[in-house]
């Protein structure tokens, strides 16, 4: 089979699955059925075929994709922005600092003024717990309102590039990878992972990772096992999620506080660090005062807090009691890793090197993770589209 009949039957599949995303923003993984969530990996995959045949998915002439990041980035920042550009779109990066908004100008009015030649806006709002997602829904709310009303010519699609709930491009990119791994979605069943807490040195991160997994890869009947210590709890919201989902797919969702229990018999491990939930409650506050010298002294107590369990490290023994020794490791970088960029930290320096390229093959799948989902938020037939983007044929470069 050839290139074009193997994108063509790829096409083939996304259409099949008759879903249709027009009009429908990308804030939480759950709020997307089995089929939608499927739809967007299908469409991905699709993206990035077609890119590495050196074919132009250039399917917009003109506008922008804004990306709002209040947190620190360096994969998803420059995810969006390729994102935007293999669909033929602007990245523009909206400075809070630099606009009214540090002079209170409202959200609607902010969402709205941004949007009138906009296609797709990116935001990362993960360091307010309880607030991240729930500003999210107010930009939407917003863009919704001014279309509705003639303002915006357009409705730009949503896209959640990280928030206090989920980090659903993140964890799009990891079900890419597993599914690769493996040889397909359904393949996934009875694989287990074990997405555990891992000692960090840092800085006191985000729950959104974990609770993107534990969410996710319960969908497609794998047997998650979530680990952390005493303290480090998850939001209540997620881990009813992610039951849930295992009961409907028929897989299994396990909590405990035992690192070495999780690993045992995995297939993938995710170790991976997070602030202690009472950290994450104490510092919305801060923030929302800018009350620097106390957010420092805060994270100091988390990094005190952190280092009473350095012994939750992703090493050698532990990779030991995977299957056969073999697990695959993933991460969503940048990892701490013990001797080379920390002295101690989440994985050891020789289990790191081993899965390094993968985790850099995993964190590949983002672009087009975030390009499926602005593609399936603003076409009404995105196999048509696709279908019509590869008879074209147009080269991305060269003539």
């Amino acid at each position: 089979m050839d290139r074009t009949q193997r994108i063509a039957g790829m096409i083939d599949q996304l259409r099949g699955l008759g879903t249709r995303l027009h009009g429908r923003d990308y804030l939480l993984t759950w709020l997307w059925n089995d089929a939608e969530i499927r739809a967007l990996v299908q469409t991905a995959s699709i993206l990035e075929e077609l890119y590495k045949n050196n074919v132009s998915t250039r399917v917009f002439d003109s506008g922008l994709a804004v990306s709002n990041f209040r947190d620190k980035s360096t994969r998803t920042r420059f995810s969006f922005a390729s994102a935007a550009d293999v669909l033929g779109l602007m990245p523009t990066d909206l400075d809070e600092g630099k606009t009214q908004i540090s002079h209170g100008e409202t959200v609607r009015e902010t969402a709205n003024m941004i949007s009138f030649l906009t296609e797709a806006i990116g935001i990362r709002d993960d360091l307010f717990i309880h607030e991240g997602h729930a500003y999210m829904k107010q930009v939407a709310e917003a863009v919704d309102d001014g279309f509705q009303r003639g303002v915006l010519p357009q409705r730009p699609v949503v896209v959640n590039l990280q928030c206090d709930k989920d980090h659903p491009t993140q964890s799009m990119a990891d079900l890419m990878h597993l599914a690769n791994l493996y040889g397909g979605l359904d393949k996934l069943r009875g694989k287990r992972i074990a997405m555990t807490w891992a000692y960090s040195p840092a800085y006191g991160k985000p729950l959104s990772v974990p609770q993107g997994i534990i969410t996710l890869m319960t969908r497609f009947g794998m047997d998650v096992a979530l680990a952390h210590p005493k303290g480090y709890d998850l939001l209540p919201e997620t881990l009813e999620i992610a039951a849930r989902h295992a009961r409907a797919s028929g897989g299994r969702f396990t909590h405990g506080h035992d690192m070495d229990e999780a690993f045992q018999g995995a297939d993938i491990v995710y170790p991976k660090s997070w602030a202690s939930f009472q950290i994450m409650e104490q510092r919305v506050d801060l923030l929302r005062k800018n009350k620097k010298n106390e957010l420092d002294a805060l994270e100091k107590t988390c990094l005190a807090e952190n280092a009473t369990h350095k012994d939750w490290e992703c090493d050698e023994r532990r990779m030991g009691l995977t299957t056969g020794g073999k697990a695959h490791y993933m991460h969503c970088l940048p990892a701490e890793i013990s001797g080379e960029n920390f002295p101690e930290g989440e994985v050891a320096r020789t289990v790191f090197e081993r899965y390094r390229i993968e985790t850099y093959q995993e964190a590949g799948h983002k672009p087009y993770v975030i390009a499926a989902a602005i593609l399936l938020g603003r076409f009404e037939d995105p196999a048509a589209l696709l279908q019509k983007v590869l008879d074209r044929n147009r080269p991305r470069r060269g003539i």
